[in-house]
């Protein structure tokens, strides 16, 4: 992999985690919110569907795990495994794929 195409790398997860970390706080105020409220399943259901900025936040969040996730997956590959070259980045993309997809058919499904 070249220096440059490296580059990109190493500055998308950064910026991911910047947005991960963010996300992740929101995240953890709105379950203590919900917890300490007492809220039941059907009434933070009741709370989410059809809520765009909802919808709108979570979905942020699935796409900052795509990109920042298989970007560490693969650093680890190589690291760990030696597992390097096309094959590698074959098998990152697909766990990028996987978990974009998971994730915003988990984001539709509270949503819709």
């Amino acid at each position: 992999m070249s220096i440059e195409t490296e580059a990109k790398l190493w500055y998308w997860q950064r910026a991911s985690a910047m947005v991960l970390a963010v996300c992740v706080v929101v995240h953890l105020v709105v379950i203590v919110y919900a917890s300490r409220n007492g809220l039941t399943a059907a009434q933070i259901l009741g709370r989410t569907r059809g809520n765009v900025p909802f919808g709108a936040f979570y979905a942020l969040f699935v796409v900052a795990c795509a990109v920042h996730v298989p970007i560490g997956l693969k650093s680890v590959a190589a690291e760990w495994l030696r597992w390097r070259g096309p094959s590698a980045s074959v098998a990152t993309l697909l766990a990028a794929l996987v978990i974009l997809g998971m994730g915003l058919r988990a984001v539709y499904g509270v949503f819709a």
